[in-house]
């Protein structure tokens, strides 16, 4: 109850901040006061809009925003997304693009399940949409789901990818991000000695930690260096009296935030002051810069306690993938059996997240795959966020993953020409 108690506490500061912000917004837009202009309240109204905004986003998910797409025809077709394998802890989507004949290039993007929800990868999903049919896993708040659903670790979050990999096909292209890369590699493993058939034809891994030791950053570290019982105690807390998921034991969302904004807690600081002053100007926009990235970034969902536990003790701290150890359902996944799949790594030179090593570490696992089918790229400069989402993934890291997937893609047929004399006789 303590726990419960305390996940209202949050939820009621955050409700608090909003309406103060609402209050102050509405205050300093007051039209009496218009008849004396003072400066104060200008700032008083931009510290309200601002601050409304950003505690206001911490509650809700974000929309994909994908409505329509110009196809190379040049015309705008409509896009609609479509619920593929509804599961209670994350579903299959596709974004169907209304109009156009299908594409060859069949791509399943595995979104992070760390603090955000799935639309992190939206700039992503756009650039793909172009020339590839592009699924994605949408992964549910676990406030919303309700404890009678059982619990979800990495074995469960392992097996999710096991049925959307079968769902789609052996003629599917899976790109995980992050977060999920470990799991992934182990998805297809599973498949590899479970279900042949039902292997995807490349699996690109970009920035996981595959093995968290092979370079120490501050995540790594942490994960060394906090007992199980200290994160149990001070991380985990149990679904208060307002949401669906009531007394299932997560991982906050805004517990995460914390932890992510405190990382760069100046840099986030500054554009916050920025912003008031922006807005206090009138130099702000509903779709300016601060707003598109902050509305992302500041929407947050919570994890299972289980699946935070578990990815701590198992991925980080006894590194079961990174040693070919990692079991689900007590039978052990071996990495090695992976024969046919071509595997990609990409990794930032920058990323202070997922270091460089940690994720082409998975090429040495693949004991069984010939080197002909294994590639691996380091982009000169890039963070974290722009080895997925940037301009580093747009200009460079996209058109060498394409072309990765069309090389280990069965050539088109072609169609024979006619035999024109036959025809005529």
């Amino acid at each position: 109850m303590r726990h419960m108690m305390s996940y209202d506490w949050m939820e009621t500061v955050r409700n608090t901040n909003q309406w103060l912000g609402a209050s102050a917004r509405a205050m300093g837009s007051y039209p009496i006061f218009s008849m004396m202009p003072n400066p104060a309240l200008q700032w008083m109204e931009a510290w309200g809009q601002v601050t409304e905004r950003t505690f206001e986003r911490m509650a809700v998910k974000p929309d994909w925003g994908i409505d329509s797409f110009t196809c190379e025809d040049g015309r705008d077709h409509l896009v609609q997304v479509n619920t593929v394998v509804e599961q209670a802890f994350g579903d299959l989507i596709h974004f169907d693009v209304l109009g156009r004949e299908t594409q060859p290039r069949k791509v399943l993007l595995v979104a992070p399940m760390s603090g955000h929800y799935a639309t992190l990868l939206r700039s992503t999903v756009k650039s793909l949409l172009r020339n590839c049919e592009v699924y994605i896993t949408d992964w549910h708040n676990a406030r919303d789901i309700p404890v009678s659903e059982g619990k979800f670790d990495v074995e469960d979050y392992t097996l999710y990818l096991v049925d959307f990999m079968r769902e789609l096909g052996p003629d599917t292209h899976v790109i995980a991000v992050c977060q999920p890369a470990p799991l992934t590699l182990a998805a297809t493993a599973y498949l590899a000695e479970e279900d042949p058939k039902a292997q995807p034809r490349t699996l690109t891994l970009i920035g996981g930690p595959i093995d968290p030791n092979a370079a120490a950053t501050d995540v790594t570290d942490f994960g060394h260096r906090v007992a199980m019982g200290q994160l149990e105690e001070l991380m985990i807390q149990r679904v208060g009296f307002k949401y669906a998921g009531v007394g299932r034991k997560v991982y906050p969302g805004l517990l995460q935030l914390s932890s992510f904004m405190s990382m760069n807690g100046e840099r986030h600081s500054q554009a916050f002051i920025d912003q008031i002053q922006r807005v206090a100007k009138g130099e702000a926009s509903d779709h300016d810069a601060h707003n598109r990235f902050y509305d992302e970034y500041l929407a947050v969902m919570d994890m299972t306690a289980e699946f935070y536990l578990s990815t701590v003790q198992r991925i980080f701290k006894n590194c079961e993938i990174a040693k070919n150890e990692f079991t689900v359902n007590g039978k052990r996944v071996d990495i090695g059996k992976i024969t046919t799949v071509a595997v990609k790594t990409v990794e930032g030179a920058n990323d202070d997240i997922s270091a460089p090593g940690q994720c082409i570490a998975a090429l040495g696992l693949l004991t069984g795959l010939p080197d002909s089918k294994k590639a691996s790229h380091v982009e000169p400069g890039a963070g974290h966020y722009g080895i997925f989402a940037g301009k580093s993934w747009r200009n460079n890291i996209r058109p060498l993953v394409l072309d990765f997937i069309d090389a280990n893609s069965p050539k088109p047929k072609t169609r024979k020409p006619a035999n024109r004399n036959a025809a005529a006789k």
